[in-house]
Order: structure tokens, then C-alpha cells, then sequence
């Protein structure tokens, strides 16, 4: 089985440490990447670490010797399997999203896609992973923090990296179980499972 295909927008903080996990620890060809001044790709294969050392050394993505530079506009309609908007809000609209052709949006970057191109990558059935979904690691590691400071005992990374993938999986399963059950889009579902669980802990408090 061929490696799933993978083009990034926005290769900051967020896109580049996604590029090293998807690359280096689940095999995924990293085919795209982009940052502010532009983007590069290459149909074989990118190295996300030479890539951010390149950005490092450079300031950007682009002239990366191993790769075409392309527009950021073009990188977003490459046909890949995983399509990751990290960088800027509103890069997916009514205009670009009937020309997506990835399988699977993960949105890290927060409100990368508008209601209305929601509405037609629903349609045209490409999977969204939805930004409140798939980029809450961070404040749940930050959760983590806070309990082991209340508790003033200290796990290691390697269980950090435990609790964090089973509370991942879990939310995952949650609204991937709405979402089916419903018939609705992901996006949505997040949010009914969310209020949901609003609901349930005021009522658990008496609130209501």
C-alpha cells in the first residue's frame, strides 16, 4: 500500500511539527508545503526536516533545492489524500472549494474554511477534520499541565504522549459517531457534542 499523499499550508509551528509526525512516525509522503512568501512541491517526496531546515537558513519554504516552487492557490487544489490548511483563516471559500481534491481536510490552523466551502467539500465528500477537533492537542496538553500542578507530581513525555492520544481518539470517535448517526458534517457534530457535554456538567452541578 502506497503512502497517503500530503500537501501543507503554512509551514509555521503547527504545519511543520504535523509535516515531522505525519512523515517521520506514519509513513505519509509530504508531497507540499507553503508558508507566507510561497510554496513547494514535489510529487516524490519532500523532507519536512531539511525542509525546516531550508526555512531556517532562508527565511522561507521556497528555492528549496529539491523541489518546484508553485503558488500557495495551487497547492491548496493538489490532488492529495491529506490536504492540512495551518497557517491562515479563510483560505478554503465558495471560490477554491469545489477544486479541492484531497480526501481528507485536517484543519490546524483555526478557521481556515468558511461555512460555505464547508457546505460544498460536505457535498463533494471530502472528509473535515474540523479546527477545534483536530488542533485542541495543544490546550489539552495544556489541561495535563494543570492537573499535574495541582497534584504537584510531573509525568513523563512519554505518558503525556499516552493521555494525550487516548483523549485525542476518543473525541474523535465521539463526533465521528454524531456525524454518522445524524447523517451530518463533522463540524457540526463537534459542536452537538460539545454543547452536549456543556449540558451534562451543569446539570451534573444543579446549574439546571
Amino acid at each position: 500500500m502506497s503512502a497517503a499523499t500530503v500537501a501543507i499550508q503554512g509551514y509555521g509551528n503547527a504545519g511543520s511539527n504535523a509535516a515531522l509526525i505525519l512523515h517521520d512516525m506514519l509513513g505519509c509522503k509530504i508531497i507540499a508545503v507553503s508558508d507566507s512568501k510561497g510554496a513547494i512541491h514535489n510529487e516524490q517526496g519532500l523532507d519536512p526536516n531539511k525542509v525546516l531546515q531550508h526555512k531556517t537558513e532562508t527565511g522561507s519554504v521556497i528555492n528549496f533545492p529539491q523541489a518546484e516552487n508553485i503558488g500557495n492557490a495551487e497547492l491548496l487544489e493538489l490532488k492529495v489524500d491529506i490536504l492540512c490548511p495551518a497557517g491562515l483563516e479563510t483560505v478554503l471559500t465558495e471560490k477554491n472549494a469545489p477544486e479541492i481534491k484531497a480526501r481528507i481536510v485536517a484543519e490546524l490552523a483555526n478557521g481556515p474554511t468558511t461555512p460555505e466551502a464547508d457546505e460544498i467539500l460536505y457535498r463533494n465528500n471530502v472528509f473535515v477534520i474540523p479546527d477545534f477537533l483536530c488542533n485542541a492537542g495543544g490546550v489539552t496538553v495544556s489541561y495535563f499541565e494543570w492537573v499535574q500542578n495541582l497534584n504537584r507530581y510531573y509525568w513523563d513525555e512519554n505518558e503525556i504522549h499516552q493521555r494525550l492520544s487516548k483523549h485525542m481518539a476518543k473525541a474523535f470517535q465521539a463526533v465521528l459517531a454524531e456525524s454518522l448517526k445524524r447523517n451530518i458534517n463533522m463540524r457540526t457534530a463537534a459542536c452537538i457534542v460539545a454543547v452536549n457535554r456543556v449540558v451534562e456538567a451543569m446539570r451534573l452541578r444543579g446549574w439546571v
